[in-house]
C-alpha cells in the first residue's frame, strides 16, 4: 500500500514501507552531514533504521553547510 508523506515541504509517494534510513540511503548524502526531523522532533542518528516511515508523516532532511 503506497505511502502519502510530506518531504522537505513536497508531497512524496512511497510503493511500501520503509525506515528512515531506507529513505536515506536513496537520497545523494554520501560524506554529507544532516539532520532528520520526524513529525517535528529529531530522529537521532542511532535510531534511522528503526525508524518506520507511516503515512501522513512530516520529513525534513536538512544538510549542514560550512563557511561564515
Amino acid at each position: 500500500m503506497p505511502l502519502n508523506i510530506q518531504f522537505n515541504g513536497e508531497t512524496r509517494t512511497l510503493d511500501a514501507a520503509m525506515t528512515v534510513a531506507a529513505l536515506i540511503a536513496e537520497l545523494p548524502l554520501a560524506g554529507k552531514r544532516f539532520a532528520v526531523e520526524r513529525n517535528g522532533e529529531i530522529v537521532p542518528k542511532s535510531q534511522l533504521a528503526n525508524v518506520e516511515i507511516r503515512d501522513g508523516d512530516r520529513l525534513e532532511i536538512v544538510i549542514a553547510v560550512g563557511g561564515g
